[in-house]
């Protein structure tokens, strides 16, 4: 059998022999064929939890749209229409409106990014301000301790609107909702400690009932508030198939209902080799971004088999304390030991990629050189055909394969509570 991955902007021919293919599992595909402009139109019409965006602003009002950098997929230029429309209609001027990058500790965004990000007519009508980790001023502190350290422009506004993605979050169980303001628009320290908790068992994909990362998100984003949210659903070519506007939490809980049912998905059993795609660009701008389809693939794979990761990362790392970490450590378990008796934003999640490594071994096709990614404890590969063979040879002729198309938008029915 012939598969195509996805990497970076390209496709991957795979050639897989179907006696050992257990099966291509990808996410459910989405029942309603509407358009995407009729999926936000009538989530616009019909908030859950809230009135229309129209009746809730008001003139006079410094609006803020708080929308997601470019190593998220939120479909941003696609969603921003639908949100101004509203605001014209209840007749507030372009002057008083402005739109945040929520970088989290990400870089800035260039000029032409933003113009990739939100259109070219949206960049020239609105102040677009990249979040400054530096220009944040205090709310106080949550139940769990973690400051509340917003960035200043949000704070000041009167009126707070949300975009964003949701899918599966390796540690906060889904993205979307109050994570465009924490960690999306938060201090380093604000960041630091809440992202802390990741390493607590009940931080993991596909969970929010007592995630203390994503309780602990919310609260600090309650604490600022947040008025209105319009997040999406995107399949694997980046096409909207869910859109849910109105209450941050009501709104965001419908729309991590409809990942679950299209992510969750039942597999006979764990695989011998687990062939993983991160899902191409933007999800493989960068082995930071990468990670999160590593993390939901190891969900597929049983203890001693072999994890073949695509993922281009044109960026190389992403983050140099991430690269630091990965490639500092003598191994994976040294690399465990250490985020339990430091944490450090950046190194946990080579910790999370260790606590993979402890399970099954990890191959990787990526332009990162192959001389840092064995620093890293990774098994390099230039081909992907050349990694499975090897895997395969390692295995034996007969191991069971599974493939991941869309690694990051997938988790197992069977093997949730196996790992």
């Amino acid at each position: 059998m012939q598969v195509e991955l996805a990497y970076g902007r390209h496709k991957i021919p795979l050639e897989i022999p179907d006696g050992n293919l257990l099966g291509v599992f990808r996410p459910q595909v989405a029942a309603d064929s509407a358009s995407e402009e009729s999926l936000i139109s009538k989530s616009m019409a019909n908030p859950i939890g809230a009135a229309p965006l129209r009746e809730l602003v008001k003139k006079g009002q410094k609006i803020a749209i708080v929308t997601s950098d470019l190593t998220r997929p939120t479909p941003s230029e696609r969603l921003l229409p639908a949100i101004l429309e509203e605001l014209a209609a209840a007749g507030i001027p372009d002057e008083d409106v402005f739109i945040v990058m929520a970088l989290g500790l990400h870089r800035p965004m260039t000029g032409d990014e933003i113009e990739q990000a939100l259109s070219p007519q949206i960049k020239r009508r609105f102040r677009v301000y990249n979040h400054d980790v530096n220009d944040t001023l205090r709310l106080g502190v949550t139940s769990a301790g973690t400051p509340v350290e917003i960035f200043r422009p949000l704070v000041e506004a009167d009126f707070r609107i949300c975009l964003g993605n949701i899918e599966f979050h390796y540690f906060a169980g889904y993205s979307g909702g109050a994570k465009a303001v924490f960690p999306g628009c938060a201090s380093k320290a604000g960041v630091t400690a809440n992202h802390a908790m990741m390493i607590r068992p009940e931080a993991a994909a596909g969970r929010i009932e007592g995630n203390p990362v994503r309780n602990d998100l919310e609260g600090a984003a309650a604490m600022l508030g947040i008025d209105f949210i319009l997040n999406a659903v995107v399949d694997g070519q980046h096409r909207i198939v869910g859109a849910f506007a109105g209450d941050v939490t009501a709104a965001h809980r419908k729309g991590c209902e409809m990942v679950a049912r299209r992510g969750k998905v039942p597999i006979p059993r764990q695989g011998d080799i687990v062939i993983a795609s991160a899902g191409g660009y933007p999800k493989d701008i960068n082995f930071y971004q990468a990670q999160k389809a590593l993390d939901n693939a190891a969900y597929f794979v049983r203890d001693g088999g072999i994890l073949i990761l695509l993922a281009e990362c044109p960026e190389g790392f992403g983050n140099e304390t991430f690269e630091s970490w990965l490639l500092g450590a003598t191994s994976p378990r040294e690399l465990l030991e250490k985020i339990q008796q430091d944490f450090v934003l950046g190194g946990h999640k080579a910790a999370a990629i260790a606590a993979v490594q402890v399970r099954a071994p990890v191959y990787m096709v990526s332009s990162i050189p192959a001389g840092e990614l064995r620093s890293g404890s990774l098994t390099p590969f230039q081909n992907l055909q050349e990694a499975l063979d090897a895997a395969l040879e390692e295995l034996g002729p007969d191991s069971e394969i599974l493939v991941l198309p869309q690694a990051a938008s997938i988790l197992p029915i069977v093997s949730l509570n196996t790992r």
